[in-house]
């Protein structure tokens, strides 16, 4: 793209994340309107509803289309600087069809807000034709490679046209998407930005080869964002950057590109100024809300139709009666507006034939946290301390009490949204 049309110029003012002027005077709005994803990045873990962290692919809720609108009305309300209406996650937004809805949603109620869109390019290609026909004006492209040897690395799998695809299968599919539709979308009007992830000793001395590649296919900025090591990842245990390695590649391809030096690493349901990040006091503000929020940060206490999965150590699922490590199987619950619903069981008992001590004990308690995996909150009559922690690492809420079991539940719920409020108050 060699030169940008007046229109985008005129949102470019207005965008904080792509004009770092911008990002003082304006505020935006992340969607998390999109869960699902259609590759794993070995730096990534997309904890749902994990208030206490502050990084790309984190949320406290998924909406729907219509949650999504509403909230918008309200937000506009408390925050007139809003200018730019974002969705990026907690998954990729182009591997969900609700972000069409939405962006068709939004464009027709708030036309003066900017559309914007964060993707990892497997389903750009195919999707640009109707980005532009909803108004997007602004698409960030997260590629990490430009060399499939190297993107083997930095990826697990990808999904693409059914099928999975693993190591350098997996990387050259990705990779010949994201050019594809870096290409198309600057052809198409579209101001792209190109969010790299730096992690050392494996991409990191490629970086300025990806710059300058975004560069020759019209990408206006790129984002170099520290590897952020995530426990769960394949890359938990790798070093994060230091800020001088940061940005001595940031000043190296500069000489290529405009380098975005101001980003704050948003959630995918960030709200506000990128220096004031108000998601907190927005939280489960949703349709089911009925009514806004009178000041204050209230808003985190409308649960909405926030819904929170419960596994339960029970014997007959009547009462909460049995500690962890001796629990045969765990009866799961859906838990939405207070209201109880069975989801299923989860059995254990293979692993209560393991030693009580020792490497094979700690392997048992891994090994039934892992098959917990997808529950908010574990809830039994006792833990031990390797039990816990293994829990909280995992992105779980471990809780303690006994009794009958829908009281301990709704406990259990209340306790895990205590804990989340403190940490803003």
């Amino acid at each position: 793209m060699s030169e940008i049309p007046l229109y985008v110029q005129e949102m470019l003012d207005t965008h904080p994340c792509y004009n770092e002027k911008a990002h003082k005077s304006f505020a935006r709005m992340h969607l998390p309107i999109a869960p699902r994803c259609n590759i794993q990045c070995n730096y990534c873990n997309r904890k749902y509803d994990c208030m206490n962290e502050s990084r790309p692919g984190v949320t406290s809720e998924v909406l729907s289309p219509e949650d999504a609108i509403y909230k918008i009305r309200l937000i506009k309300e408390k925050i007139p600087q809003l200018s730019v209406i974002g969705i990026a996650g907690p998954g990729d937004p182009l591997a969900n069809e609700e972000t069409f809805t939405t962006l068709e949603m939004v464009k027709k109620e708030f036309p003066e807000l900017t559309l914007c869109l964060s993707t990892n390019g497997l389903n750009l290609p195919r999707s640009v034709e109707r980005l532009k026909s909803l108004g997007v004006k602004f698409v960030t492209v997260t590629i990490n490679a430009v060399d499939p040897e190297i993107g083997a690395k930095m990826y697990d799998f990808a999904i693409w046209n059914g099928k999975v695809l693993r190591g350098k299968d997996a990387a050259e599919q990705l990779l010949k998407n994201q050019l594809q539709g870096i290409k198309m979308c600057t052809d198409a009007g579209i101001l792209v930005k190109a969010n790299i992830v730096m992690v050392p000793t494996v991409n990191a001395d490629h970086i300025p080869e990806i710059a300058k590649k975004v560069k020759e296919l019209g990408a206006y900025i790129v984002n170099i964002i520290p590897l952020i090591p995530v426990p769960g990842t394949k890359f938990e245990k790798m070093p994060a950057p230091t800020p001088e390695q940061r940005k001595m590649l940031q000043d190296l391809c500069e000489g290529d590109i405009r380098q975005m030096r101001h980003c704050r690493f948003c959630r995918a349901d960030a709200i506000g100024m990128l220096d004031d990040d108000r998601s907190a006091e927005f939280a489960h503000i949703t349709c089911g809300a009925r009514e806004a929020p009178q000041g204050g940060p209230v808003g985190i206490q409308l649960e909405g139709a926030t819904k929170h999965r419960v596994a339960v150590a029970t014997s007959d699922g009547k009462n909460v009666d049995q500690h962890f490590g001796q629990t045969k199987e765990f009866w799961l619950f859906d838990v939405r507006d207070g209201k109880l619903t069975p989801a299923g069981k989860v059995r254990t008992d293979p692993f209560l034939e393991e030693s009580m001590f020792g490497p094979r004990h700690r392997n048992k308690i891994e090994g039934m946290v892992a098959a917990l995996i997808g529950s908010d909150i574990v809830l039994t009559s006792g833990f031990g301390e390797k039990a816990e922690a293994e829990i909280r690492a995992r992105g779980m809420h471990p809780y303690k009490k006994e009794g009958p079991v829908e009281e301990a539940v709704l406990c259990a719920v209340r306790d895990l949204f205590v804990k989340r409020a403190d940490i803003f108050e």
